[in-house]
């Protein structure tokens, strides 16, 4: 995928991985660390995660304007990386209270600002020569594919530290007892029976003073989370070295204002048409982010609350990361070993792919029991593993399609991938027909889960829409904003994001005021 792009596309693609790993560590278990460690509702737990994410991407706007206003994009980037840094060393201190921790999201916050708009900037900057112009579309979804890379291994990468500290306590995960120690914690819990009888099994014996266990149990899952954060902030870090050690390989416009070579300016006339088209387009996408990012609020809600948490061994294996590995591994080996192009090693490496991840999962699959628990958060994960595969399929079908001249625009590519994603939602109103509404269940777990493949579903048709959408959106930003506001207008586009994710407070808001089906 990377033949015959510039060396600076590697550059862009490794150190965004790592930042969006530590972004999707963070997005996984913030609205849950919110609860454990706060005792927050739902809603109040949501707004949090909602102002987060329109603050994350709103303050692109301002990473644009300083970058355009300096042309320094590339240290604007570095110093967002820092930044950003600085906020998860912060939230991995325990004793952090509810306004430090707050601080500490909206130091993220603005040095992601700083970074993401702006180095999408520079990426679309490497296609600004003839030479690559007409690689554009592709490398941004290439550089997309990066973004889902680290995404993937997020979720289960937070739940597996979580998990082992609360082991390393003498608990084990159980969302049911979380959710209800929150609630009895928050005084909202009239009937104790079942939080009870979870606490009891949990300890081994009878447990007398449920104070003093829901609090422990909390405090241990919470503090869980923040060694999840230690881990985001070691994968800044690494972002931190690979933008450092080969930030050269990136187009420097400051440079080349120092060296006298100005920026080329377009007269009003010809810049004011591609802005109305951006602004367009920006108005437009605003609705697909609100709906996509329900992922993390009330799709997540919907796992917890909703959705089967025990499965059979075969369905576990989606959800175990070392299984599903081995599982992608047998695949990737098939393709080497099928694929016409591939060469004699190609095929024998192909072929112990398949052996070795094919014993693996069998393996994996043999060692499960009739039922196995699975954690809402890893839900998660299958949106980022759908991009990796599904990328290379979707370029493949650009491709075609250009070859024989039929390639849809940007613009409609952008319309397809709103089509697709309002077909996603159908799929969850057929899902949740006939359940107990988030407000007559209250703080008890439904009588009435259904099952994971209706999640899973709808994340791939999401999936899909969101390739026809996000890379092409942001490659057509970078090919038709005006050269002096290329910061400014990929941080309009992330501008737009934000308003999206700022109205994610309306699923947070109605998730307790109507039937859940109507959602």
């Amino acid at each position: 995928m990377f033949k015959g792009h510039p060396r600076g596309l590697y550059v862009a693609f490794f150190a965004n991985l790592g930042e969006r790993f530590s972004f999707y560590i963070m997005m996984a278990c913030l609205v849950f660390f919110l609860q454990a460690k706060f005792g927050l509702a739902e809603d109040k737990a949501g707004n949090i995660y909602g102002l987060f994410y329109f603050l994350t991407y709103a303050l692109a706007l301002v990473g644009g304007f300083i970058a355009d206003k300096t042309q320094n994009y590339k240290r604007t980037i570095f110093m967002g990386i820092l930044i950003m840094l600085i906020g998860k060393i912060l939230m991995t201190i325990p004793s952090f209270g509810y306004v430090l921790t707050l601080i500490a999201l909206f130091t993220i916050a603005f040095g992601n600002g700083l970074f993401k708009g702006n180095l999408q900037a520079v990426v679309g900057q490497l296609y600004d020569k003839p030479e690559y112009s007409h690689l554009r579309d592709r490398a941004f979804s290439v550089f997309y594919m990066g973004i889902n890379v680290g995404a993937f291994f997020a979720p289960s990468t937070a739940n597996g530290i979580r998990n082992w500290y609360l082991k390393s306590q003498g608990y084990i995960y159980d969302s049911d007892l979380a959710g209800l120690s929150n609630s009895f914690i928050a005084g909202r819990l009239d009937d104790t029976t079942h939080l009870q009888h979870l606490a009891n099994e949990m300890a081994g014996g009878v447990v007398t003073d449920l104070s003093a266990f829901t609090s422990s149990y909390m405090e241990a899952f919470s503090t869980g989370y923040n060694w999840a954060f230690g881990l985001a902030g070691l994968a800044m870090i690494i972002s931190l070295v690979v933008y450092a050690l080969y930030h050269r390989m990136l187009p420097d416009r400051g440079k080349q204002v120092k060296e006298g070579k100005a920026v080329v300016k377009m007269p009003w006339s010809e810049e004011k048409p591609r802005i109305i088209a951006l602004l367009l387009v920006f108005l437009v996408v605003i609705f697909f982010w609100m709906s996509f990012h329900q992922n993390g609020l009330t799709l997540s809600f919907f796992a917890r609350d909703y959705t089967s948490n025990e499965v059979g061994p075969l369905t576990n294996i989606f959800f175990d990361l070392k299984a599903f590995l081995s599982v992608i591994a047998a695949i990737l080996g098939l393709i080497f070993l099928f694929n016409k192009k591939s060469r004699i090693l190609q095929k024998v490496i192909g072929a112990g792919m398949v052996l070795a991840g094919g014993l693996l999962a069998r393996y994996f699959y043999n060692s499960y029991g009739a039922i196995n628990r699975i954690q809402p958060e890893i839900f998660q994960q299958f949106n980022p593993i759908f991009i990796v595969f599904l990328t290379p399929l979707v370029i493949a079908v650009f491709a075609y399609w250009n070859s024989k001249g039929k390639e849809p625009s940007t613009p409609r590519k952008i319309g397809i991938g709103m089509l697709l994603a309002a077909s996603c939602f159908v799929i969850m109103i057929l899902a949740s027909r006939g359940l107990t509404s988030p407000s007559d269940l209250g703080d008890s777990p439904s009588p009435d889960r259904i099952s994971p493949y209706w999640l899973i579903s709808t994340y791939l048709v999401l999936t899909i829409s969101e390739l026809f959408l996000s890379p092409m959106g942001i490659s057509f930003v970078s090919k038709v904003s005006p050269p002096r506001f290329q910061g400014l207008m990929q941080g309009g586009w992330l501008g737009a994001t934000a308003l999206g994710n700022g109205l994610l407070v309306v699923g947070s808001y109605l998730w307790l005021r109507i039937e859940v089906w109507q959602l």
